[in-house]
């Protein structure tokens, strides 16, 4: 592997979500939610081939990146690329491939249904109304993931149950039969400091948005920054009610 040089952050003051204290039980804790994870991915990768990890680049899955690859788990990696992210997520893509050595697979919106939406409502018509974001999400996101599956036997994200109260209920692993295949969330008991020990400790590449306080980052429209107290992900959709701040990618139609 090539020596990371981290990308430069946004924001000179220092966000206190992305540099936990690593104190020896946030450790000791990490090491036995990484002994447990390697161990799935292993399992995924062995008893549910071809399986596929889904990543969009945020904290989570680049630790999930890191995992995979460092262990050379025969699981094949892709993005989604809406053609509205932000800069610092393709520059993030860019320097993780030189980083690992690897090339994503990036899956792209259809042009001709995307030309049309937009033709028909606007270049930012998801702020008009959920029926409208929602089919911009399904346009510019869950469509490609359908085609990203293809085939596959399982799929990989990096959810975690704390993110959202959306997600509080989430499985360690479910039958998609929307897809029909496994999906996985190795990830779904670790904590935020969790996620950003692994982060720390292993030097692995992330989105300094992260330090701009963005959590969740997404499309750049739909995405803002939080202030303190907020829920982690209050600022995709930030216009909506919280119930309705998922983009279809991970809910049940």
């Amino acid at each position: 592997m090539n020596e990371f040089t981290p990308l430069p952050s946004l924001k000179t003051a220092r966000n206190p979500a992305t540099h936990p204290e690593l104190t020896p039980d946030l450790l000791r804790m990490l090491e036995a939610r990484v002994v447990e994870a390697r161990a799935l991915l292993t399992r995924i990768a062995h008893e549910y081939a071809p399986a596929v990890f889904a990543n969009s680049l945020g904290a989570e899955d680049m630790a999930l990146t890191d995992l995979i690859l460092q262990n050379r788990l025969p699981i094949r990696i892709f993005s989604l690329d809406t053609g509205r992210l932000p800069p610092e997520t393709y520059t993030l893509m860019a320097a993780a491939e030189k980083y690992y050595n690897t090339h994503f697979q990036v899956f792209y919106p259809e042009r001709t249904t995307l030309e049309n939406f937009v033709h028909t409502n606007g270049i930012n018509a998801f702020y008009e109304s959920v029926e409208l974001r929602q089919t911009c999400c399904r346009i510019r996101k869950v469509e490609p993931l359908t085609r990203a599956l293809d085939g596959c036997k399982a799929w990989i994200t990096g959810m975690r149950a704390g993110q959202s109260g959306t997600r509080q209920h989430l499985a360690l692993q479910h039958f998609d039969a929307e897809h029909g295949l496994e999906k996985f969330s190795p990830l779904v008991d670790w904590s935020e400091a969790e996620v950003w020990a692994y982060i720390r400790t292993r030097e692995v590449p992330y989105n300094p948005l992260h330090d701009q306080f963005y959590p969740s980052i997404g499309c750049a429209p739909c995405t803002r920054s939080l202030s303190i107290g907020e829920d982690i992900r209050a600022g995709r959709w930030w216009w909506e009610n919280p119930e309705t701040r998922e983009c279809g990618l991970h809910v049940k139609r």
